[in-house]
């Protein structure tokens, strides 16, 4: 069960999401750039769990080429770099709210035309292009209340090119609400799921794919 502090955390994201979608993006930017006021706030780069979950994220994926690859709240660029260097071929765009996030990742992972940063939030972007995998790690809880959930769910979706893998990690028992929506998604399909419980902070890595038109 989560503890007092984690209960009022998500309190305050679920009441953040009872404004208009651009409202709710403006104070999340605002919040992000705070927590960024400090390097590396959540220990991505150095944290054992953290470092686990990247690479149980990785062995996760179906095993084919993928060519364009896009990562929805990229934070610093830490999962943004181990993903350069296991699809060297790639584009990678990596997303996020916080302009000092981004910042840091591309000192982390300098643009270099393949490799590229922009910010952006999940409910208001709208894509360019399309994308052969999408990852959503640690985003969704942020996003509040059901209404933005199901938003939240066909934005990324709509980042998904025909064959398109999307990648959702978030932590467990929690993942089962939150993954709920892109289960009920008409574009998405489930793939597979993989529960990791043997640490302090277990999380779910579900995997879909783009449902064939009918």
């Amino acid at each position: 069960m989560p503890g007092f502090a984690e209960t009022m955390h998500r309190t305050f994201f679920r009441t953040l999401s009872l404004l208009s979608p651009a409202g709710q993006a403006l104070l999340l930017r605002r919040y992000f750039d705070w927590v960024h006021r400090a390097p590396d706030p959540w220990k991505l780069a150095t944290d054992g769990y953290e470092q686990h979950k990247y690479r149980s994220t990785l062995r996760q994926l179906p095993a084919r080429p993928y060519r364009r690859i896009i990562e929805v709240g990229c934070s610093e660029g830490v999962f943004t770099r181990a993903l350069a260097g296991a699809y060297p071929e790639a584009e990678i765009v990596g997303v996020d709210v916080s302009e000092r996030a981004l910042a840091r990742a591309r000192v982390r992972v300098p643009e270099d035309g393949r490799v590229r940063f922009i910010r952006a939030d999940i409910l208001t972007h709208r894509p360019e292009r399309r994308f052969d995998l999408v990852f959503c790690s640690e985003t969704l809880y942020y996003l509040g209340r059901h209404e933005r959930l199901r938003r939240a769910s066909a934005r990324l979706s709509e980042l998904l090119g025909p064959d398109g893998v999307l990648v959702a990690v978030h932590p467990w028992p929690e993942a089962t609400r939150l993954h709920h929506y892109l289960d009920a998604h008409a574009s998405l399909s489930r793939l597979s799921e993989e529960i990791h419980t043997s640490s302090p902070r277990p999380f779910a890595i579900t995997v879909y794919g783009t449902r064939p038109p009918r």
